[in-house]
C-alpha cells in the first residue's frame, strides 16, 4: 500500500488515526456524560446539546487561525505536536467532574484542535507537491482518509469498554492516551518529513496579520461579549430572556456577524476577475451550512435516538460474546403502577412520601408490553455510545465504491462538475432524514423501541450525500481561490462547518419541544431540501464559473 508513496505517509495516517480515535471517542460519550444524572452533570436534552452544539462549532472555527500561525510563524511540526498535547490534556481533564475544569479541557481540545487538524492536512499535501508523487495524490489523500475512518470506527468500542468498566473518567482518559500515541507516532516520523514542515512566511499578497487581528478575530471577540451580555425580551416562552436559545448561542451568532461581513467585503473589494469565482465560493458556502446543521446531528439528536429509543438488547450468542468482552450493560426491570418518569429520575411513593431514585433504567421506559421481561429479571444492552460507529463504518465501506464510480464516469468523460456533485450529496443527504420520519412512524412516535437498522440506513444515505459534498467542497476552494488569499478563502470553508456545527446543537436542543418527533425530521428534510434547491438554481452560474477558470 505504502510503495509508491512519501515514507512520510504511514507515520501521518498513523498519527491522524491516534488523533481522530481520541476526539471521535470523546464526541461519542460527550452528551452522554452530560446528561448523566448520577456520575455526570444532570443536564436536560437542551443544555447538552446546546453546550456540545457550540463547542463543536468553536472546534471547526480555530483551524483557521492554526493553520495561519503554522504557516507564517510556527511551521508544521511544532504546530501539530502542541496541538496533539493541548488535545491530550482537554480530553483526560473532561473526566474530572467539576464544571470549571470542563471548561478548561473543551478550551484545551478547541485551541489544540486548531493547531493540529489544518497542518497535518496541509503537511501531506506538501510531499505530494513533488512531481514523482503528484500522480499518487488522490490515492494518498484516500488512504488518509480511511485512517481517520478507522479511528473513529474503533474508538467507540474502547470507550463502551472503559465505561462499562471504570466509569466516565476511564473513557476520557483513553481518549487523552489516544491522542498523546498520536503525537508520538508523529515525532517518530521525523526523519522523513525533511523541509516539508518549515514555515512558508508571509507570501507576497498575504493579508498582513496584524489585519486579520483588526477586521476579524477582535471584532469577533467584542461582538461575542455583547451577544453574551444583550438579554432579550422575557416572555412565558422566552423565561431567561435569551436572543436566540441561550447566552452561549447569542454569543456564537453575535461573534459571526463581522466574520460574515468580512468575507462579504473580500467580494466587493475584489477584482473584477476574482469576483466571480468568490461570489461562487460564498454561495457554496452559505448552502452547506445546512448540510452540517443536519449532519453533526450524529452526537447529540441521533446519538439520543440510539440511546433512548433503540432496541440495544442482546441475546443469545451475541450476548454471550458482547457480555465477556464487556461491550454491554446489565439492567435489572422492575415495574411500580404509580412511577413517574422523567428524564433523570424513577419519582414513586414509598410511605406516603415522594421519592426520586437516582439512575433509574429509563431503558424500559418505551419497551413494547410484551418485549417487557419478567419483574425483577435483568437484560444485557449494548452500550448507546456504539451507534457513532455506524458512519465511519459505511465511509470505509462506501468510500472505494463511490471513487469507482466516479472514475467509471471520468473514463467516459460524464463525470459531473464539483459543484453538481455538491448538489446532489445535498439532495441524498435530504433523503437521508426522510428515513428517520418512517422510524419515528414505526417506534408509534417513540412509545416503542424500534430496531438499530433505522440507524444503519439513515447513516448509509447520509455517508454518499457526505462523500459528495465534503471532500468536494475543500477540492473546489482551491480550484477557485484567487491564490492570494487561499488561506482565507479555506478559512471560509471552515467557518460555515462552523455555523452549521452550531446549528446543529440549535437544532438538538429543540428535540424535547416536539411532541411528534417527527416533526422535528421534517424541519430538518425541509432546511436540506432549501439548500438543495438552492445549490441547484446555482449550478449553472457555478459551472460558467469554473469552466472560465478551466476546472471541473
Amino acid at each position: 500500500m505504502w510503495k509508491n508513496h512519501p515514507k512520510a505517509l504511514p507515520f501521518l495516517f498513523l498519527s491522524e488515526m491516534w488523533e481522530r480515535f481520541g476526539y471521535y471517542l470523546m464526541i461519542g460519550i460527550f452528551t452522554l456524560y452530560l446528561k448523566d444524572v448520577e456520575t455526570g452533570y444532570a443536564m436536560t436534552e437542551k443544555e447538552a446539546s446546546d453546550l456540545y452544539g457550540t463547542f463543536i462549532a468553536l472546534v471547526f472555527l480555530t483551524p483557521f487561525l492554526g493553520g495561519l500561525i503554522a504557516d507564517r510563524y510556527w511551521g508544521y511540526k511544532k504546530s501539530i505536536v502542541i496541538g496533539g498535547l493541548l488535545m491530550g490534556i482537554g480530553y483526560m481533564l473532561m473526566g474530572v467532574h467539576d464544571k470549571t475544569v470542563l471548561y478548561v479541557a473543551m478550551t484545551l481540545v478547541i485551541v489544540g484542535n486548531g493547531f493540529f487538524k489544518p497542518n497535518i492536512s496541509t503537511l501531506l499535501g506538501n510531499f505530494y507537491s513533488e512531481e514523482k508523487y503528484k500522480a499518487q495524490k488522490d490515492e494518498g489523500y484516500n488512504i488518509f482518509y480511511m485512517g481517520i475512518n478507522i479511528g473513529a470506527f474503533v474508538c467507540n468500542f474502547f470507550g463502551a469498554v472503559f465505561e462499562n468498566l471504570f466509569g466516565w473518567t476511564a473513557a476520557f482518559m483513553v481518549a487523552g492516551v489516544g491522542m498523546f500515541i498520536g503525537v508520538l507516532v508523529f515525532v517518530l516520523g521525523t526523519k522523513h518529513y525533511g523541509d516539508k514542515v518549515e514555515k512558508k512566511g508571509v507570501q507576497p499578497g498575504d493579508m498582513p496579520f496584524s489585519k486579520i487581528v483588526m477586521f476579524i478575530l477582535l471584532p469577533s471577540v467584542v461582538f461575542g461579549f455583547i451577544g453574551w451580555l444583550i438579554k432579550g425580551v422575557a416572555s412565558d416562552a422566552n423565561p431567561d430572556a435569551f436572543i436566540f436559545g441561550s447566552d452561549s448561542t447569542d454569543a456564537f451568532i453575535f461573534a459571526c456577524i463581522p466574520v460574515v461581513l468580512f468575507y462579504s467585503s473580500l467580494y466587493f473589494k475584489a477584482k473584477e476577475e476574482d469576483k466571480r469565482p468568490i461570489g461562487a465560493l460564498l454561495a457554496i458556502f452559505a448552502v452547506v451550512i445546512l448540510f452540517w446543521g443536519v449532519f453533526k446531528l450524529n452526537g447529540s439528536a441521533l446519538n439520543n435516538w440510539g440511546d433512548k429509543y433503540t432496541d440495544r438488547e442482546v441475546t443469545g450468542v451475541a450476548k454471550t460474546i458482547t457480555d465477556k468482552i464487556y461491550l454491554t450493560k446489565e439492567l435489572t426491570y422492575s415495574k411500580d403502577s404509580v412511577a413517574v418518569y422523567d428524564e433523570a429520575f424513577r419519582i414513586k411513593k414509598e410511605n406516603g412520601e415522594v421519592v426520586k431514585e437516582v439512575n433509574y433504567p429509563l431503558y424500559f421506559r418505551n419497551v413494547a408490553k410484551d418485549k417487557l421481561p419478567e419483574e425483577g429479571n435483568t437484560i444485557s444492552v449494548w452500550a448507546s455510545n456504539l451507534s457513532q460507529s455506524i458512519n465511519p463504518f459505511w465511509v470505509i465501506v462506501l468510500t472505494p465504491l463511490v471513487v469507482a464510480f466516479f472514475t467509471f464516469l471520468r473514463n467516459r468523460q460524464k463525470e459531473p462538475s464539483t459543484p453538481t456533485k455538491i448538489a446532489f450529496g445535498l439532495l441524498i443527504s435530504a433523503l437521508s432524514v426522510l428515513v428517520m420520519i418512517f422510524a419515528v412512524k414505526a417506534g408509534s412516535n417513540g412509545s416503542e423501541k424500534v430496531s438499530v437498522f433505522w440507524l444503519f440506513a439513515n447513516y448509509g444515505v447520509i455517508t454518499i450525500g457526505e462523500l459528495l459534498l465534503s471532500p468536494m467542497g475543500l477540492s473546489v476552494v482551491s480550484k477557485l481561490s484567487p491564490a492570494n488569499i487561499t488561506s482565507l478563502m479555506m478559512g471560509g470553508w471552515f467557518l460555515s462547518t462552523s455555523i452549521g456545527n452550531k446549528l446543529s446543537g440549535v437544532l438538538a436542543s429543540m428535540w424535547d419541544s416536539y411532541d411528534n418527533k417527527e416533526d422535528f425530521f421534517w424541519i430538518n428534510f425541509g432546511l436540506l431540501m432549501f439548500a438543495t434547491l438552492l445549490m441547484f438554481a446555482l449550478l449553472r452560474s457555478l459551472n460558467k464559473v469554473m469552466k472560465e477558470k478551466g476546472i471541473n
